[in-house]
């Protein structure tokens, strides 16, 4: 069976139009939005992480509060830009929020996406190397020391009088929860990256935009992105399956509301563009369609057959109830006739 998830990139407008207004609006109905998908039987809840926007930017308190009130769906992140975080800082956060969900956190994390504003990770303080002007390298640095972090890595000498009694030797980061290591993910933009994610015990994220292009449909490129991780993850002998996610805009159009949403819409094909302004990148097309069309395009999308995870981008401002209408309608009307289900 098909792992199916809900992403949400948590905008809120200022808008007489929308539900969502304030960050406060966003926060507590992603709580609830999470809290009903998990009634439904939607397999996990993650979250985009954008910062200098109206959108979701601080994941770890909002993962804690839907680890605190409910028992069995995943919570994760899709992605964390790890130019902008402290690793040690983050691993206590990390695993405080996995505790706090008894091992639910899936935690997605990636150099991150064009930005709201120039280098924003160096209003956070970090600055990359020279050689380095866009903070990629410095992003894997700081995974690596996330990831040694969260795998129980001992550095800090102890203080001759500390407040409490130490166990002796070197201490690291507490506290610290058991599998976390193999539930973290990194977003990967490129075949290469793909490869780059299985060498370092990564799972793989891969969303519906890639940052290369070979003239293919994006679904048959990420289905090859998908093959090539799993062949690296062998060769480099992981004692661990690995999960692949990838994501998707599936709107079944079942109400005369779905239908002034979603008809006719024009972006049904995939499109090939430039972002941060020189990096070619092939953008996945949405599918919005009537349940039994919708099972017949996506029964032909390589990459979903691929991967064990599908994340369902929701429209998050249109607020709770219409956004569980929207996965109810896949997981009833679309996922069986597929073979999610």
């Amino acid at each position: 069976m098909k792992r199916i998830a809900f992403l949400s990139f948590g905008h809120w407008q200022d808008s007489p139009y929308s539900p969502v207004r304030t960050g406060g609006d966003a926060l507590r109905q992603s709580i609830e939005l999470a809290q009903t998908a998990e009634e439904i039987g939607v397999d996990g809840a993650f979250f985009r992480v954008h910062h200098f926007a109206r959108q979701l930017g601080s994941p770890f308190p909002l993962l804690a509060a839907i680890g605190a009130t409910t028992t069995r769906i995943e919570i994760g992140t899709g992605v964390i830009d790890m130019r902008y975080e402290n690793p040690r800082h983050m691993a206590e956060d990390a695993a405080a929020a996995d505790l706090i969900a008894a091992g639910r956190l899936q935690l997605g994390v990636s150099r991150g996406s064009p930005e709201q504003v120039v280098d924003g990770f160096r209003h956070f303080g970090h600055v990359p190397e020279p050689d380095d002007p866009d903070g990629a390298r410095m992003a894997r640095e700081a995974t690596a020391r996330f990831l040694t972090a969260i795998d129980g890595e001992r550095f800090a000498e102890p203080s001759p009088h500390p407040m409490f009694p130490n166990p002796g030797g070197l201490l690291g980061v507490e506290p610290q929860t058991p599998g976390l290591r193999r539930r973290i993910w990194w977003g990967a933009g490129s075949r290469r990256t793909a490869e780059w994610t299985a060498a370092q015990g990564m799972n793989l994220m891969s969303s519906t935009l890639l940052t290369e292009d070979t003239g293919v449909p994006l679904h048959v490129l990420q289905a090859e992105q998908i093959r090539r991780f799993r062949a690296a993850w062998r060769e480099a002998g992981w004692a661990w399956e690995p999960r692949v996610s990838v994501s998707r805009s599936i709107m079944p159009i079942t109400t005369d509301l779905d239908r002034r949403l979603w008809a006719n819409r024009n972006d049904s094909q995939d499109t090939v563009g430039f972002i941060d302004d020189h990096t070619v990148a092939r953008f996945g097309r949405s599918y919005a369609d009537e349940p039994d069309r919708l099972v017949e395009q996506l029964a032909d999308d390589e990459a979903i057959a691929e991967a064990d995870t599908l994340m369902l981008t929701v429209p998050s401002t249109l607020g709770v109830e219409y956004n569980v209408h929207l996965l109810r309608g896949v997981l009833e009307d679309v996922a069986p006739g597929v073979g999610w289900r």
